[in-house]
């Protein structure tokens, strides 16, 4: 059973969205927020599973309170609501710790699907999808500059070379092909990065290359 935390400041949606959740048997509303300060303590209250937290809200926002559910060492995971037009935003809130992203009128069976990838320790946002949005923006927005980050000295020269393939936005499978080994030992080495670098998941890895300029925007 996933406990599932609803954030949006708009009660409608919140109810439509509930009424998709209560259909499934393994997603449970715990709880509901209008604002961000309610969704941090909710979250520090109910701990939660998924956290589906909207961008634009009153109080406290959804970035801010997106990166102080991650810097209390929650277990929750937090999947954010937007539209094409906040763009800016996601990028915000994937380097305050988001675990994806999805549109508002991502369909039923999508935001589901999403729900449940973040519940079992994935990334919702395709790498590809996440690639494309940081070459759109990566070079005008506020610290996407790169900038070094001593960690990524401690990956051996093969992590680094899948580090490189994964910001790229390649599966394991791509990456297994390119480097020639196994899948699996693709997998292994993307958990040792994670572990390395201080991550939760891939969308995090795509996020660090692009801040710390080994990758850059437009590389392919």
């Amino acid at each position: 059973m996933t406990r599932l935390l609803l954030v949006d400041d708009q009660p409608m949606l919140r109810i439509g969205f509930r009424m998709v959740f209560e259909t499934q048997p393994d997603i449970e509303v715990v709880g509901e927020a209008g604002d961000g300060e309610r969704a941090v303590a909710m979250t520090r209250a109910l701990s939660p599973d998924v956290v589906l937290m909207d961008v634009r809200m009153p109080v406290v926002d959804g970035i801010q309170a997106t990166r102080r559910i991650v810097e209390t060492g929650s277990a929750a995971r937090v999947l954010v609501l937007t539209t094409f037009d906040l763009d800016e935003y996601v990028f915000a809130a994937l380097r305050a710790g988001a675990s994806g992203f999805l549109l508002k009128d991502v369909p039923p069976e999508d935001l589901l699907g999403g729900i449940r990838a973040v519940a079992a320790g994935d990334a919702v946002v395709a790498p590809r999808v996440t690639r494309r949005l940081l070459d759109a923006f990566a070079a005008r927005l506020p610290g996407a500059a790169p900038d070094p980050d001593p960690r990524i000295g401690q990956l051996t020269d093969r992590e680094r070379e899948v580090l490189v393939e994964v910001a790229k936005g390649r599966s394991n499978a791509e990456i297994a092909g390119e480097l020639m080994v196994s899948a699996a030992t693709v997998k292994a080495h993307v958990g040792r990065i994670l572990t390395k670098l201080e991550l939760r998941d891939r969308v995090q890895i795509v996020v660090l290359a692009y801040e710390t300029g080994v990758v850059r925007p437009g590389e392919s």
